[in-house]
């Protein structure tokens, strides 16, 4: 199959595909499983299992995957490409905007921040619901939540997220089952598209990187493989979905002073508004960095950066998944670990998130108006985002204009 053809049906999804990974996913199903019939229904179920299994964000793997499966490496860059370049060049003209004067105090940048607040409660309420389906998995998310409180550091997120792995093989592995035959529910064939050995070298390279990064930088590296770095890192470690990414990023920008909070939080509102992948909250970030000459520069630099380990992953997961998918120690793992990321996700949701654009009770009578839209009502981010901004710009002008009258 033409890659060109792989571009266009992802670039048409990346321009429509609104309300987050999951709604992703359903597009893709719509799109690849029933209209144009690319996987069966077995193959996307599958499919979905291992973009869950991998870090990364889980919509876009999936689309990576699809894309190598239909035209091989060509195939996963033009996936990747007509999928998140729209939401990426937006992202990055909003952060121009930034550099150029928009005001951190505008009304509409701060109804931003707000509705970030509801769409991350209204996330962490959903996977919660989702996740935790007894008592022990809330437990390990619960003491999660509380250690990352208590110690906010971005070496305890990665702490918590291997406790959770350990705590689930531990706590869950009664709860497991016996171990699936190996090749069970295997729903496609990719020895023609990656082999074994290709696989366990690109994932011997993806674990060398984690290590090779952070030492470079620790050793003096300059200030762009050091954004290379830290954005690497967030694509490296996420599991749960774009949410999840926001205490990562935070962390990695905001801690050590690269990015104002206040811009970090409007960018993330921003991004609910668009369609596409979270992820490319990268672009908006990675623009408004003070490292490189030109801000399209960091842009690219950091969006390559989030995305590159699941170039690794999928390639490389794919010809051993179905060997994978049945052993019952990585699957009690992995329950482990999106239980943690669960409560990483309330931590988050207090700090920076509620902590960073809460001022009042004013502020929060808006968050409750935003959550009841997204949760009651059922309306997709974006339109809370798009509703919210044109508000509170009414709000603010409305005194004048009704004074001028």
């Amino acid at each position: 199959m033409s890659a060109l053809r792989v571009f266009r049906a992802f670039l048409r999804l990346g321009l429509t595909s609104f309300g987050g990974p999951t709604a992703h996913l359903g597009f893709f199903h719509d799109e690849f499983v029933t209209r144009r019939r690319w996987l069966d229904e077995a193959s996307w179920a599958d499919l979905v299992a291992l973009c869950q299994f991998m870090p990364g964000p889980a919509s876009s793997q999936a689309g990576l995957a699809i894309g190598y499966l239909r035209a091989g490496w060509a195939g996963a860059a033009m996936a990747w490409i007509g999928f998140t370049m729209p939401s990426a060049i937006i992202m990055t003209l909003f952060a121009l905007g930034f550099a150029y004067g928009w005001s951190g105090e505008a009304a509409w940048l701060q109804a931003l921040k707000l509705v970030a607040v509801a769409v991350v409660a209204q996330a962490a309420w959903t996977m919660g619901r989702s996740l935790w389906t007894d008592r022990r998995r809330a437990a390990i998310g619960l003491v999660a939540a509380i250690l990352l409180l208590l110690l906010p550091l971005p070496a305890m997120q990665i702490a918590v997220i291997v406790a959770g792995a350990l705590a689930g093989r531990w706590l869950l592995e009664s709860e497991s089952g016996p171990e699936s035959p190996r090749g069970a529910g295997e729903g496609w064939s990719v020895e023609s598209r990656g082999r074994r050995r290709t696989g366990a070298l690109l994932l011997g390279v993806f674990a060398v990187s984690i290590v090779a990064l952070p030492l470079a930088v620790t050793a003096g590296a300059p200030p762009g493989l050091a954004v290379f770095d830290a954005f690497y890192r967030a694509g490296a470690l996420v599991f749960g979905g774009g949410h999840v990414v926001l205490p990562l990023l935070e962390s990695e920008v905001v801690t050590p002073g690269w990015i104002d909070r206040d811009a970090f939080l409007a960018g993330y509102g921003a991004a609910q508004a668009l369609p596409g992948p979270l992820f490319t909250i990268a672009a908006f970030l990675g623009a408004h960095l003070p490292f490189f000459e030109s801000p399209l520069t960091g842009a690219l630099v950091a969006l390559v950066a989030i995305f590159a380990p699941s170039f690794l992953l999928v390639p490389g997961l794919l010809p051993l998944w179905s060997e994978l998918r049945g052993r019952r120690g990585a699957r009690t793992a992995l329950a482990g670990v999106n239980a943690a990321v669960v409560g990483l996700l309330i931590a988050a949701l207090y700090d920076p998130v509620f902590t960073g654009s809460v001022r009042g009770a004013m502020d929060f009578a808006w968050v409750l108006g935003a959550f009841a839209l997204l949760f009651v009502l059922r309306w997709p981010p974006w339109l809370v985002v798009v509703l919210a901004a044109v508000a509170a710009e009414a709000v603010k002008w409305a005194p004048g204009l009704l004074a001028g009258a």
